[in-house]
């Protein structure tokens, strides 16, 4: 079958139409085992509750509230971390010194897991805001920076060399050649790693948080109302979506000619 050709092109409206029908059978195989009773409703709440617990938050403002709350932490920790983790990135890859002297020590941190830092962010910082946003840039950071070096390190060298041929300089290639080569893969590492930035979320907000999608989905499982902590989940997944079509976007804009190599 030509659809099951690989890397072939299938049309935008068989694409719609299958990414429709997984959702139609994931959430018709939620309603059968919900309102059918198979599964209790203190350990999986119907689609309707959900629904209608979401009516409710939304109309009195509370979930506006957390979820503006836990897009500032996302958001700003992405940032800073992005901020640094991309020319830095860009230098670990194109300078084989840098790469020399970070890669040891960038490896090895990236392999750390985030929540055992919790407790050392809380003594270093306080709680917090800032202790917050802090989980976010150690679980992204330098995952960016590894990636965006590998990004760095694949230019072609026939176009640097074609750029000294011509007479530009070191730092000039750098800022002529290897970024503008790169940023198609830069833009995708970025909406990769923004997916992980919103999976920290709930580890961000797991001590002395006072707003957030990660506190109320903690705070309803004290008190088992599992239809707030899906709801939770379900706006973080809503918000990951937007962000990665945000990205998508930009890809599209500032890169079209990667889009048609594609």
């Amino acid at each position: 079958m030509k659809l099951f050709t690989p890397y072939r092109a299938i049309p935008r409206g068989v694409t719609l139409g299958l990414g429709l029908g997984v959702w139609v059978v994931v959430i018709g195989l939620w309603t059968l085992v919900t309102y059918g009773g198979s599964v209790p409703d203190m350990f999986l709440p119907a689609p309707g509750k959900v629904v209608d617990t979401a009516f409710r938050l939304a109309a009195d403002g509370t979930l506006w509230e957390h979820t503006w709350a836990s897009s500032q932490v996302v958001l700003t920790g992405f940032a800073v971390s992005s901020i640094v983790a991309v020319p830095l990135g860009l230098y670990m890859g194109t300078y084989r010194v840098v790469q020399a002297a970070l890669e040891p020590v960038v490896n090895f941190i990236r392999y750390l897991p985030v929540t055992s830092f919790v407790p050392l962010f809380i003594l270093w910082i306080g709680i917090g805001f800032q202790q917050h946003i802090a989980v976010i840039i150690f679980g992204t950071f330098f995952q960016q920076l590894v990636m965006v070096a590998d990004a760095a390190r694949s230019v072609p060298r026939d176009l640097v060399n074609a750029a000294y041929t011509l007479g530009t300089t070191k730092s000039e290639t750098v800022r002529h050649i290897v970024f503008p080569a790169t940023l198609p893969a830069v833009l995708d590492v970025l909406r990769v790693t923004m997916g992980w930035a919103w999976t920290y979320l709930v580890v961000a907000e797991l001590v002395a948080a006072k707003a957030g999608l990660g506190y109320i989905s903690l705070k309803a499982a004290r008190g088992f109302q599992v239809d707030i902590i899906f709801l939770a989940i379900a706006m973080i997944g809503l918000l990951g979506l937007l962000t990665d079509q945000g990205f998508r976007l930009a890809r599209r804009l500032v890169a079209p000619w990667a889009e048609n190599a594609r």
